[in-house]
């Protein structure tokens, strides 16, 4: 069976570039690790294969899933999110561009940005994607290539207009990326909103198990396409078939885990929200959350990403990370087993001291798939090691 546009999430991601090999039957595709491919002639190539980093059957199988379940037409797999974002980034600026992006962007693609693709001359302005008014003046005061923006955002889940960012960047001649990991294609489908590109690191949610790492770049231009697709060749930072076997095996059961990913995030939400300890909860599922209207328009459910900050400022937030059993204090997120970071000294530390620096009394909470009962128990003892 092959997927179609018109089939639901769960079919499209269960089937779209997974046809049953014909010799033997296989409904599970072969994984291919071959590193080259035998010609028929010089130039001769079976099913356009050539060499590994130019393409892989298991890379493709992949990639035409992503397109499936983005709503894409084109989509690249690459070696990790950060990868992926530098691909786009150069193969569509140039030295002089300039990239408005959100002032709560993750530590990574900042650092990518400024200290990375800064050298190479691409500029950059920090802005509240919240404020139209402000981003249209950031837009405008620059060569602006691209409108760059991550809703939910990460860590303070912030959301943003995708369709009103969209009209700002195209009627300025610019293009809008939006970094679809938090919320990942089950939630937020961005290209139907208007954008022109999504990234994603699928090490996070579209992997969903915490044993790969990968990033990929959905477009529905041809033209945009092509040039992504020249630079990941050339470039070269491809997944490899193993990562991408993995991504697949995850992304087929992405609806369902994100059922319950976001079954578990509301819950834990409103159990924080009632807390003494706690200052704010930041989780766009709750009615007090200022994006809370438009995440209903823009997202099926509001997913399993909680952040939360603390009366007692640093030292309690530090002192709850590391006295919880179920949750573990880890970098990443998205995986089926819950996981607490302390943004500011771990996934953020490089925006220490910036515009983009995360709050101290912050910690960000990636609720997994466990029976909800356990997780707010196992927050429920670690409270108690507050001062």
């Amino acid at each position: 069976m092959t997927a179609s546009e018109h089939q639901g999430f769960n079919t499209r991601a269960v089937h779209a570039g997974q046809a049953f090999e014909p010799r033997t039957g296989a409904v599970v595709p072969p994984l291919h690790f071959s590193s080259t491919y035998a010609q028929d002639g010089i130039g001769g190539l079976r099913s356009g294969y050539e060499y590994g980093r130019g393409g892989n059957p298991t890379r493709d199988a992949l990639q035409e899933q992503l397109a499936a379940l983005e709503l894409g037409t084109h989509a690249y797999s690459f070696s990790s999110g950060l990868a992926a974002e530098d691909a786009l980034i150069r193969a569509l600026t140039r030295p002089g561009d300039h990239i408005v992006l959100g002032n709560d962007a993750y530590g990574g693609t900042y650092r990518l940005i400024s200290r990375v693709l800064g050298d190479w001359g691409i500029g950059n302005t920090p802005v509240d994607m919240a404020n139209l008014d402000t981003v249209r003046q950031a837009v405008a005061a620059n060569r602006t290539r691209f409108v760059w923006v991550e809703t939910p955002s990460n860590p303070l889940m912030k959301i943003t207009d995708i369709a009103a960012l969209a009209d700002i960047a195209h009627d300025a001649g610019a293009l809008l990326v939006v970094d679809n990991t938090f919320a990942s294609p089950y939630l937020q489908n961005p290209l139907a909103l208007g954008a022109d590109v999504v990234v994603h690191s699928t090490t996070k949610y579209i992997g969903g198990h915490s044993d790969v790492v990968g990033g990929a770049v959905v477009v529905k231009d041809a033209d945009l396409a092509e040039k992504i697709g020249f630079v990941q060749f050339a470039v070269g930072a491809v997944s490899g078939p193993m990562d991408a076997f993995l991504t697949t095996r995850g992304l087929k059961t992405l609806g369902v885990r994100m059922d319950r990913h976001s079954e578990n995030g509301q819950a834990v939400a409103e159990w924080l929200l009632e807390r003494p300890e706690v200052e704010a909860v930041l989780y766009p599922g709750l009615p007090s959350h200022p994006g809370h209207e438009l995440a209903k328009k823009q997202m099926r459910k509001f997913g399993g990403m909680v952040s939360v900050q603390f009366k007692g400022g640093e030292a309690a937030a530090r002192k709850v990370a590391e006295s919880t059993s179920v949750f573990t204090l880890a970098e990443s997120l998205g995986g089926i087993e819950s996981l607490m970071n302390y943004p500011s000294e771990m996934t953020h530390a490089s925006v220490k001291g910036t515009e983009l620096a995360v709050p101290v009394n912050l910690l960000r909470l990636s609720c997994g798939i466990e029976d909800v009962e356990d997780l707010i128990a196992d927050l429920d003892q670690a409270f108690t090691s507050i001062p």
